[in-house]
């Protein structure tokens, strides 16, 4: 994947935190992934893609980062359906946010949301999966992006 594709998801995710009014996300440097070994965390927001490009993306966090989240836009209510609306629109911004630079052969779907770490995420073969690292305050978290 190019440097430049990358730094289009880089920027969806600094684009949401900016849209909360959120303090600046911080990011790690991008690594490859194994597809047999996915990354996960306590929430995960999944969008298919198809298209031009075919594969996925993910965003996947801590439930400690996701409730901070939900009460810093006002939510007083944090409850689990709260916490996957919420990764849910996180991943859905970050690949909308994708199909606006990559253009409408850039199919996204509506959110999958996975609650606890998942045992068997299965990434789309023959990709080449990209984990990027984030932080925000003390939370980390990660975007995978899965693209032929």
């Amino acid at each position: 994947m190019e440097k430049e594709s990358i730094e289009v998801f880089i920027n969806s995710l600094s684009n949401f935190y900016r849209q909360i009014g959120a303090a600046e996300v911080s990011v790690g440097v991008p690594y490859l992934l194994d597809a047999n070994q996915p990354v996960a965390s306590d929430f995960t927001g999944i969008i298919g893609i198809s298209g031009k490009r075919r594969g996925c993306v993910y965003f996947t966090c801590p439930k400690a980062m996701l409730s901070y989240l939900l009460m810093s836009v006002g939510e007083s209510e944090v409850t689990t359906e709260h916490l996957c609306d919420m990764v849910g629109e996180i991943a859905n911004t970050i690949a909308g946010n994708a199909r606006k630079e990559f253009g409408s052969e850039f199919m996204i779907s509506v959110p999958v949301v996975v609650q606890g770490v998942p045992e068997n995420i299965h990434l789309p073969d023959n990709t080449r999966c990209v984990v990027i690292p984030t932080k925000w305050k003390s939370y980390q978290s990660a975007i995978v992006v899965a693209l032929e």
